[in-house]
């Protein structure tokens, strides 16, 4: 367990290209709330969209997840406990006035860049009067 990277997953970087070649700019792995343990993996600051690239195992996909025979009672732990963290990650940034988008490692990152797009395009286009949230 030791080995698996926290960034640059296979999925990751498919997004990351297909975002690209989309022309959009973006930072990667970034601490965008004052809980540094807590980062997002794409993040478009001047719209305030957070992507997350889930993976099956670890985020508890509904899809794929497996769970080991080995120790079973504690991965079960650990990946509910993933689980509950993302919701709150996802509520804290919310509340920071960030759209949060999650994206399973299983996706396909062309569609999912498009649907990216189309947030961010979104959120620039804000209706006049409506101030961009601040932290």
């Amino acid at each position: 367990m030791a080995r698996v990277g926290r960034r640059d997953t296979r999925a990751e970087l498919a997004l990351r290209r297909a975002l690209h070649a989309r022309g959009l700019r973006f930072r990667v792995d970034r601490a965008v709330l004052r809980d540094r343990r807590r980062r997002v993996d794409i993040v478009f600051g001047p719209s305030r969209v957070a992507v997350f690239v889930d993976g099956c195992f670890w985020h508890g996909c509904p899809e794929h997840a497996t769970h080991p025979r080995n120790n079973s009672e504690f991965w079960r732990s650990k990946v509910e406990a993933n689980k509950a963290r993302d919701r709150d990650t996802d509520r804290r940034l919310a509340d920071a006035g960030w759209l949060v988008v999650r994206m399973w490692e299983h996706e396909d990152p062309e569609s999912a860049a498009v649907r990216i797009e189309t947030l961010i395009a979104e959120r620039r286009n804000r209706p006049a009067g409506r101030p961009r949230p601040r932290l």
